[in-house]
């Protein structure tokens, strides 16, 4: 117990030596001063000598040089750390008439933290000449103004400091009058004429002086107006003012045209002469920020007021009368601040992005201030309560912003944090700085898989690198620690060929079968997937991904029986007494695919006795459809169709022969091969043979009528000489037809009938056309054309 005590007050007395460390660097000011105008780059002073640094060590502590507002006016050369002008500085913009023009900075070291407050003075060079706020100066002077009596004069105003600044007044040479110059209590130079001799006006009524100011520069600037003197009669009374000083307060928030002060001055004398008028007079700068009624001596604003550019103003009122005669009073403005500045936050040192893993930090080293005065002046600064940030202070108005602890970046990544400076004025003003933190990332996260497996369908007979599905993982890290890269784990299987079968693409886990597959020979396989990140070290993680090779209808059917090899054709032997329903036999067929791909229907595509048998849709049963008669032809040939369900389907045919037999007992003798077409067509056959004989006989017996005709005729046309035949002997099996009848011309036609086992055949009927030659020569000539129909069936 005693030995913490004793911990606690050293550490008391540590922090004690440190902030009286602190508070003698930061009470001790170095001093510089620059020329105004000088060029960017001039040396300003060495950083290095004035601090009792080594050489480098400016550097190594990361020196710093930090203005108000942030505006960076000195720089540090890189190379020799001496502090060098950043940009031209103007003393009148920065200061106007303060005198000397002093900015303050800070020379902040951030490792180990230490600051050093330094002022930079801005030394004033001849860049303004004088300027009168008006060209023209009109006096009016009595004509019994005694010698030795004074006029003041408007002063011209110069915006340089010291010597650089007005010094003198002179004008033109005359016998009247001369100038004299005078220092007043604030160090303005105050303009009079000085009456040398009386003026007669009747001698020279008016007068015109070259009025000039000049500065002591070198060379001298200067600026010119003109005096008019006009000479007036007797006026032997001046205005006189109530007060010959006013003193008044206004708040500089005051609105634009409020009343600040009435003036008032009395002239004795009468009529014009009595007639008083106001005027403004020896304004103290240019842009005046008050007017004045010539006629109610109201003094108004005329431009709004600024506690932090001016704090009084001196005004001098002039009053005249219609003789020309005037006086003049003072006018003393004191400004009352109002808290009309918000707080300023100047940001010296931020460090972003920060690593996830450190400890307690510093994020941010930064300054405030208030440009008002008083409590208006005093700030309080504070961020949001829900961040993992402390604001502390160091030295006056100087805060660091640090970490309570380790950060992690996969919690959040990024902070925006707002700094608020608040000031105690009344009402209460506020700044927001807002800044965003970065947290940077550690590899401390595996890439993760948005599934623990996968499964992936394929359909069979695919093309070679076909995209067949894809994996993805991702990783809580950012930047190279989660670039993911995927990979092919060994397979569990030492026979699975998985290097020729499936590849993966490593950058985005695009999985491609590297051939076709077959459902038959492989119809699942599965192997694991490996996600690796880029991180040091690297962190890696697995995935089951199940491969499924669905079927498509690649295989027809294949007939089991009745064999289909080009031997000898198989006969079904049905007696005739079967019944209806007679169970011939049965088509056996498979199919290599699987599912509705492999389920199969029966359908009897031919038969040679449409009606007699029927196949069963589902199991291939062929039976007898009716009962069998003896008009039944003994021989049948039935085509049945074994369908798959695919998409598209696929087929296959089976021929059967069936054999009628009165019993089993009786012998057989082997259907002969038939083409399917043909047994068909045998039906049909019967019954145009049938039409086609019955059509020949009609034709027989027309040609018969028309032979009898022409035998009639012949002998007539003998002894016309109309009609001459070929001679010669006609070939037995064609008919000779002559005549005049319907038809033009003699017909020969040729009818084959050709026989085979069981069928007939109307081959061909052919018209002959014979050719006789003119003027009755009687020559046969062979024929010319012929017409030949050819009626097949099959």
């Amino acid at each position: 117990m005693a030995q913490t005590k004793v911990q606690h007050k050293k550490r008391q007395v540590e922090s004690f030596i440190i902030l009286m460390f602190l508070w003698e660097v930061a009470s001790e000011s170095m001093q510089y001063s620059v020329l105004e105008e000088a060029e960017s780059g001039t040396f300003v002073g060495s950083l290095t000598k004035d601090l009792g640094l080594k050489v480098g060590e400016l550097a190594a502590r990361g020196a710093r040089v930090v203005f108000k507002g942030n505006r960076q006016r000195l720089q540090l050369d890189p190379r020799t750390h001496n502090l060098l002008l950043n940009e031209k500085l103007d003393r009148e913009e920065l200061c106007g008439s303060t005198e000397p023009c002093v900015l303050p900075f800070q020379v902040l070291l951030e490792n180990p933290l230490q600051f050093f407050q330094a002022e930079l003075r801005v030394r004033d060079i001849n860049d303004h000449a004088p300027e009168f706020p008006t060209r023209k100066m009109l006096l009016k002077i009595s004509e019994i103004t005694t010698p030795g009596k004074t006029f003041p004069l408007r002063m011209a105003q110069d915006l340089d400091a010291g010597s650089n600044s007005l010094q003198s007044y002179i004008i033109s040479p005359n016998p009247h009058f001369h100038v004299l110059t005078r220092n007043r209590s604030d160090g303005r130079k105050i303009p009079e004429l000085v009456l040398d001799k009386a003026l007669d006006r009747e001698e020279q009524p008016q007068l015109r002086l070259t009025f000039t100011a000049l500065d002591g520069g070198s060379p001298p600037r200067s600026a010119t107006a003109e005096i008019q003197i006009v000479v007036l009669d007797i006026n032997d009374n001046a205005p006189v003012f109530a007060q010959e000083l006013y003193e008044v307060q206004v708040p500089e928030n005051n609105p634009l045209g409020s009343r600040v002060v009435t003036v008032s001055a009395t002239d004795l004398d009468a009529g014009s002469f009595g007639e008083v008028s106001y005027a403004l007079f020896q304004v103290d700068d240019i842009n005046q920020p008050f007017e004045i009624n010539a006629i109610t001596g109201e003094i108004r604003l005329r431009r709004t007021l600024d506690f932090e550019e001016f704090q009084s103003h001196h005004v001098d009122v002039e009053a005249t009368d219609g003789g020309g005669l005037s006086g003049k009073c003072s006018v003393v403005i004191q400004v009352l601040d109002m808290n009309d500045n918000a707080p300023e936050l100047t940001m010296s040192s931020l460090t972003s992005p920060i690593p996830e893993n450190l400890p307690e930090i510093i994020v941010a080293v930064f300054s405030v201030s208030d440009a008002d005065s008083g409590r208006n002046q005093q700030v309080i600064c504070s961020i949001d309560d829900n961040l993992p940030f402390l604001l502390r202070p160091s030295i006056e108005n100087v805060y660091t912003l640090v970490t309570e602890g380790p950060l992690d970046r996969e919690g959040r990544a990024k902070y925006n944090i707002t700094i608020t400076v608040t000031d105690m004025g009344t009402p209460r003003l506020k700044t927001e700085h807002k800044i965003t933190l970065l947290v940077s990332d550690v590899n401390d996260n595996a890439p993760t898989f948005s599934q623990t497996s996968y499964t992936l369908f394929v359909r069979e007979n695919n093309s070679p690198a076909l995209h067949i599905g894809s994996v993805s993982a991702t990783d809580r890290d950012s930047g190279t620690n989660a670039q993911v890269t995927y990979s092919l784990l060994p397979p569990q299987d030492p026979h699975l060929p998985l290097d020729s079968l499936v590849s993966i693409n490593t950058d985005n886990g695009h999985l491609f079968a590297l051939r076709s597959l077959d459902y038959e020979a492989l119809r699942a396989f599965e192997f694991r997937v490996g996600a690796t990140d880029a991180g040091s070290p690297a962190l890696s993680s697995e995935a089951l991904v199940r491969v499924v090779v669905v079927d498509d209808n690649d295989n027809s059917p294949f007939v089991l029986y009745p064999l289909q090899n080009g031997s000898a054709p198989c006969t079904e032997l049905v007696p005739r007494a079967a019944e209806a329903g007679y169970l011939v036999t049965k088509v056996v067929a498979v199919d290599g695919d699987s599912g509705q791909n492999a389920w199969l229907s029966y359908q009897l595509l031919k038969a040679t006795e449409p009606g007699l048998f029927s196949v069963w849709a589902h199991n291939g049963e062929v039976r007898t459809a009716r009962l069998l008669s003896e008009r039944d032809a003994a021989k049948h040939r039935l085509v049945v169709l074994v369908k798959d369900n695919g998409e598209p389907p696929m087929s296959a045919t089976v021929t059967l022969h069936v054999l009628l037999v009165d019993g089993f007992s009786q012998p057989y003798l082997p259907l002969p091969e038939v083409d399917p077409e043909e047994a068909q067509a045998d039906s049909l056959t019967v019954y145009l043979v049938i039409a086609l004989a019955s059509v020949s006989s009609l034709f027989l017996f027309s040609v018969l009528l028309f032979v009898a005709v022409q035998l009639c005729w012949r002998n007539k046309a003998a002894s016309v000489g109309r009609n001459s035949f070929p001679e010669g002997h006609f070939p037995g099996h064609l008919m000779d037809i002559s005549g005049t009848g319907t038809l033009s011309q003699s017909y020969q036609y040729e009818v084959c009938l050709t026989g085979g086992s069981g069928t007939s055949e109307f081959k061909f009927l052919k018209p002959i056309f014979p050719n006789f030659p003119p003027q009755g020569t009687g020559r046969e000539m062979e024929e010319n054309s012929t017409f030949q129909n050819s009626f097949q069936f099959s």
